[in-house]
């Protein structure tokens, strides 16, 4: 598996960004300003995660997805850990990422990764998106927040 950052010229992997976050506006208005990188694999993509400063010395991990028939092999760990890697090589201090209060695999994925809960966006998903979310028979309201120090 390699990783790779996107051109601007490339085409982003809409059908797998949209697994991890189902607002086709949102994550078109985020993927113009943020870097976008794939996992690749016998030439195939993946998996895919953006990041986007936010500000002065940080930078948050805004999508992050595995195509489903590659989940359980540890490619989204792989995923992160080339997320914090490259946003430290940039000379960001911190990185943050946010994830719904239904979404328990990555919630455990973040913190095995060293990510700390710092807050949390109450009724975030219910606010900013038109349709309701379930996961895992959880409905999805609060964005849960954690960080990392670079």
């Amino acid at each position: 598996m390699e990783i790779l950052k996107l051109h601007s010229t490339e085409k982003p992997p809409m059908h797998l960004l949209i697994l991890a976050d189902p607002s086709r506006e949102l994550v078109e208005e985020y993927i113009n300003r943020g870097e976008c990188f794939v996992a690749e694999l016998e030439e195939q993509i993946i998996g895919v995660y953006v990041l986007l400063p936010t500000r002065p010395g940080t930078m948050e991990l805004v999508n992050l997805a595995v195509a489903e028939k590659q989940h359980g092999k540890g490619i989204g760990r792989k995923l992160v850990t080339h997320a914090i890697q490259h946003a430290r090589a940039q000379g960001y201090k911190t990185i943050e990422i946010g994830t719904g209060n239904s979404s328990i695999g990555q919630l455990a994925l973040y913190q095995k990764c060293g990510f700390r809960i710092n807050g949390i966006d109450r009724d975030f998903f219910i606010k900013h998106y038109k349709e309701e979310i379930f996961e895992n028979g959880i409905q999805c309201r609060d964005m849960i927040r954690l960080s990392l120090d670079l």
